[in-house]
């Protein structure tokens, strides 16, 4: 039997205001489960979600991949993901449909939901630091911290009128379209940027990079270096997520400013970077790290424009499928074929990738205040609705 809300609320000026509602968000949401068993949607349409809470296109090889078990989700639906939840991988749809992994979780609002809860403040709600703590200390404990649909009903949240929850979230969408039209001019860059590349390529002969580049195998031996990072695949170094408690950092490779550090078995969905920082860090013997030899014949922000498209994902890929462990080792990556024009239009095209950069940066800070302001946005809200109860 469906629970009923805890309501407070008082008459004021003839007629009635509501406060705040605390529900169990299990009342007004269900589950779909609904498949591609048909197999009406192919690879085409398989997303996934980050950890910014944005639905994205998969990185990996997705060719041969049984799309069967993949779960439709259709505008309205949240789709998370529930080993990921703590890190914020939910996401809310509001686009056409697209499918996702089995894994995910996917859920509605119902009618009687839909009537209380407007969408976007619910996935505001869940974009909060405090909500992603409070998946964590759920998930503490269990046999495996995975946040089920059942611990997602249990979840219980203090609800304004729905009119003051919309009065936030246009606050919430006005902020959203600033970012989105200014990284619509991002993507326009970008474009430029790419056409250049292309030009390129048609018009010059490649020529392979293994004479111009030298692998580094500096170990920590000394033990010196202690900044310990890795490279994401978004192209950039980050610190370690590993457990590093008992390793032994000794035999970890110095990667100093202008090293090009990837990893062999994920360079594939983008897992390569260049090392910016004055003071050098460590990464781990898994990596490949490299510099460039012959700054007259070419540059390495040049190649690292190279390394950052995804048609270059594409080929190591394709070049690692017959090694023995899949991975693109440094013997594949000299065999790298590039044009490689004079250092004036390398220069030139590394001034557009630096505008593009420096844009692309101030972007990701509008995403950020966008996410800093969530936290803001539903405690507005909540002590809106407490003041209407109130007075």
């Amino acid at each position: 039997m469906k629970r009923n809300p805890s309501r407070c609320w008082k008459m004021h000026l003839g007629g009635l205001v509501m406060g705040l509602t605390k529900i169990r968000l299990g009342d007004y949401i269900e589950r779909s489960t609904v498949n591609n068993s048909d197999l009406k949607y192919g690879i085409d349409f398989i997303a996934g979600v980050n950890n910014q809470g944005i639905f994205t296109a998969p990185k990996g090889n997705t060719e041969g991949v049984d799309l069967k078990p993949y779960k439709i989700v259709n505008n309205g639906a949240f789709v998370y993901n529930p080993t990921r939840l703590d890190l914020g991988s939910i996401a809310y749809r509001m686009e056409n449909l697209c499918i996702v992994s089995h894994l995910y979780m996917v859920f509605y609002l119902t009618e009687e939901g839909k009537k209380i809860i407007d969408p976007l403040w619910l996935f505001i709600y869940f974009r909060r630091a405090e909500f992603c703590r409070e998946v964590t200390f759920r998930n503490f404990g269990s046999q495996r911290p995975e946040f089920n649909f059942s611990d997602m009903s249990d979840i219980i949240i203090p609800l304004p009128d729905i009119k003051i929850q919309q009065k936030y979230v246009e606050i919430y969408n006005a902020m959203l379209e600033n970012q989105k039209s200014y990284e619509r001019g991002l993507d326009d860059l970008k474009l430029v940027c790419d056409a250049y590349i292309e030009d390129l390529r048609q018009e010059m002969p490649c020529e392979a990079i293994g004479s111009y580049i030298v692998m580094v195998n500096e170990s920590n031996m000394e033990g010196k270096v202690t900044h310990v990072q890795g490279v994401e695949s978004s192209g950039s170094f980050m610190d370690t997520r590993a457990n590093m408690n008992d390793v032994d950092i000794s035999k970890y490779t110095i990667v100093r400013k202008g090293n090009i550090a990837y990893n062999p078995s994920r360079i594939n969905i983008g897992s390569i970077a260049m090392y910016y920082d004055e003071m050098p860090c460590v990464v781990s013997p898994m990596y490949s790290v490299f510099k460039v030899i012959n700054n007259e014949k070419v540059l390495p922000d040049y190649l690292m424009l190279w390394f950052g498209r995804t048609e270059f994902q594409r080929y190591t890929w394709y070049y690692a499928v017959g090694s023995v462990r899949d991975t693109f080792d440094f013997k594949l990556m000299k065999e790298v074929e590039l044009p490689l024009p004079s250092i004036e239009i390398q220069k030139d095209i590394i001034s557009i990738l630096s505008v593009y950069n420096n844009r692309k940066e101030i972007n990701e800070k509008l995403k950020a205040q966008i996410k800093d302001i969530c936290p803001i946005l539903i405690k507005g809200s909540i002590e809106e609705a407490v003041k209407a109860e109130e007075a």
